[in-house]
């Protein structure tokens, strides 16, 4: 439960979309309960979809300012149902999930180390009609000696559902404390499925042939390209704070995907 102030009005930042839609949401919440900077701000509550979550977890990512989403988008996965009344008492109640994002170092065909952060995942793929080849290193320890493959990406447990799930990857639950690797379009080995790794594991991604088959690197909105190695792991100095309804949170949300058919 987030440690909020009883009074809020005055204290919420209401972040929105460029659409209509949260715009328009946007302006009725001011009027009924203020507008703080976000830089005051004891809660933030984001109107847009999925993909402004992401931006606004991007924006205030070091602070661990709590955000609640409100769905003014399409999936919604990260938000909450739309609903203009009762604002305050649903943050009174909302339950909050903890989350930790992953950071890249990459390392482009110049040598230049590139770093950013991915709350959903880091993805590597290839930039040609050639397959990349990939070598993967776990912790320092060889343990793919070559896939083949259009690409493959390390998810957090909330990234799960999203580009994981769409390239057959598990659905991690919250607090699992475990990192899915997910190939994508595989052609050697042809079966592997990826893997399950701890959180506290450190990823290395060395591109085989990068002349003849170049590969990019990417986090979440941030794309390197013609990458030489990519290292990734869980950064556990910053975390996000995600406020749910108590009926609909998070660990709810994953464990409910699983079973939708």
């Amino acid at each position: 439960m987030p440690d909020l102030p009883r009074e809020l009005h005055g204290r919420i930042a209401f972040l929105a979309a460029p659409t209509e839609v949260a715009e328009s949401a946007r302006a009725h919440f001011v009027a009924l309960h203020g507008d703080a900077p976000p830089e005051e701000a004891a809660v933030v509550v984001a109107l847009g979809g999925d993909g402004f979550m992401l931006e606004t977890q991007h924006r205030f990512l070091g602070r661990n300012l709590p955000v609640y989403g409100m769905n003014c988008g399409s999936v919604g996965f990260l938000m909450n149902a739309f609903q203009p009344e009762d604002l305050p008492a649903r943050l009174a109640v909302a339950q909050s999930a903890t989350l930790h994002p992953l950071r890249m170092r990459a390392v482009d065909a110049t040598g230049t180390l590139r770093e950013a952060l991915a709350i959903n995942e880091v993805s590597l793929l290839r930039e040609t009609r050639q397959a990349a080849k990939i070598r993967i290193l776990v912790d320092g320890k060889e343990r793919l000696p070559e896939l083949i493959c259009d690409g493959i990406l390390v998810a957090t447990p909330a990234g799960s559902t999203a580009y994981n799930l769409s390239a057959y990857g598990p659905i991690v639950p919250l607090g699992a404390n475990l990192l899915p690797m997910t190939p994508i379009s595989a052609f050697r080995p042809r079966r592997w499925r990826g893997a399950l790794l701890p959180a506290d594991a450190v990823v290395l991604f060395q591109i085989l042939e990068p002349g003849k088959r170049p590969v990019a690197a990417v986090a979440d909105n941030v794309e390197v390209r013609d990458i030489r190695s990519v290292e990734v792991r869980e950064d556990r100095s910053l975390r996000m704070t995600m406020l749910f309804d108590p009926d609909h949170g998070l660990s709810e949300r994953i464990i409910a995907e699983q079973f939708t058919v």
